[in-house]
């Protein structure tokens, strides 16, 4: 039994039921300020106390009393709607939903889930607050955005539990899971910010670089460039999207790195800092530099989460961790270092996850895997360098110059110290 029936057992029943009254008053307070709701503060808090109520005498009689208070609060609480002749009123579904939860939470404090049932009050009391927002939210999302969710949701729960957990191939550097699981964590990222920039709009000037970096740095790297050359009044919003979004890849490689490898992550973290700090204070300085600019243009990117793309993603980081550790085998660090720099010329994430991969399987040292990674961001910077000095107008390039090589420069006199 959950709690004996003794004087001093009612009272130790107490603390639930309060606590029962207290989510039920956390949700019905913000249902009293709902104009369309027809529960409110007092409502909600009885059917809380109802649901803990239900859920003590359950224990003594019969399991079938809880489900039955659940049916009756339910069967109540539509029938109180279905009374309002107005066709015009609101039909009342997210209510009717609330109460059930406030219900089921209620029954939950009763067996000492009390702080899982507060937490859940919260998002619940959360979610029915902010309804104006959400909904602005899926009005911004377009259909093109809400297949990348779902199909980000297929790379995630469909591909990636049937593939095989296994080594295979030559230095057994081949482990499809493993593959498809760094697919899914840049996907992962790479989505957060493909997802905000279209949320963002064109209104938030250099917020673009932060979220443009999540994505694809070398995509609005070279957006922004040829900006330039249309308009030279934009180059000065252009370097500092560019600065931004180069830097925010710094802090792409450092959650990747935490998540991937997490006992490397303090090693690499004083190069990815170094860089970081002194490209933020020449990005800072332009920033003071900027006045406002309309007519801002979101950078044309590709769906990160698509299947060919991802597909793409783990064909080329396969191919990379393979020549990785076949160069590193037969010709030492400096096979894995060349590697390094040509794969770094186009994408950053590959010969970064290939290394980690490498250390975690022991096949690498700590300090040539920071020096792997490394090398392919500064490989990586001087291409994108090179888009701008080629691509975009003169005064951009004599502009972003100092801000990539104050980055660069960082990493190299971090890795001086190793």
């Amino acid at each position: 039994m959950h709690t004996e029936f003794t004087p001093n057992g009612e009272l130790a029943a107490l603390p639930h039921f309060i606590t029962s009254l207290a989510i039920g008053l956390l949700i019905g307070l913000e249902r009293e300020r709902s104009p369309g709701s027809r529960a409110g503060l007092r409502t909600f808090a009885l059917v809380a106390l109802f649901g803990t109520l239900a859920a003590m005498l359950s224990e003594q009689t019969t399991p079938w009393l809880l489900l039955s208070g659940l049916l009756i609060v339910g069967a109540m609480t539509i029938a109180a709607y279905l009374r309002v002749k107005d066709e015009n009123a609101d039909p009342g579904t997210t209510t009717v939903v609330a109460i059930l939860i406030c219900y089921g939470l209620g029954a939950a404090v009763w067996y000492h889930n009390d702080t899982l049932a507060i937490m859940l009050a919260i998002i619940t009391t959360v979610l029915l607050y902010f309804k104006a927002e959400l909904h602005g939210i899926t009005e911004k999302l377009s259909r093109r955005d809400l297949i990348s969710i779902l199909q980000f949701a297929v790379l995630t729960f469909i591909i990636l539990p049937i593939l095989p957990d296994k080594n295979f191939g030559p230095y057994d550097a081949i482990n499809p899971h493993q593959i498809w699981l760094m697919v899914v964590l840049i996907s992962g990222v790479s989505l957060a910010g493909y997802v905000a920039l279209q949320l963002i709009g064109h209104h938030h000037g250099a917020v673009l670089g932060l979220f443009g970096g999540l994505v694809s740095s070398t995509a609005t790297t070279l957006v922004y460039a040829r900006r330039s050359v249309e308009n030279q009044d934009f180059s000065h919003l252009a370097v500092v999207v560019i600065l931004i979004a180069n830097l925010t890849v710094l802090i792409r490689l450092a959650i990747v790195s935490a998540v991937a490898s997490p006992s490397i992550f303090l090693q690499l973290l004083p190069v990815l800092g170094s860089g970081f700090m002194l490209g933020s204070a020449v990005a800072a300085y332009w920033w003071r530099q900027l006045n406002h600019h309309n007519g801002l243009t979101l950078p044309k990117i590709k769906n990160p989460t698509e299947i060919r793309t991802a597909a793409a993603f783990g064909l080329i980081y396969g191919i990379i961790l393979f020549c990785s550790a076949w160069l590193s085998d037969i010709a030492g660090s400096k096979g894995l270092y060349t590697v390094a720099l040509l794969s770094g010329l186009t994408d950053v994430d590959a010969i970064t996850l290939s290394s980690l991969r490498l250390y975690e399987m022991g096949k690498l040292q700590a300090t040539e895997t920071v020096m792997a990674i490394s090398l392919g961001i500064l490989s990586n910077i001087g291409f994108k360098l090179g888009l701008v000095c080629f691509i975009g107008s003169t005064l951009l390039a004599k502009q972003c110059i100092s801000g990539m090589l104050a980055t660069a420069a960082g990493i190299g006199l971090a890795l001086l110290l190793i």
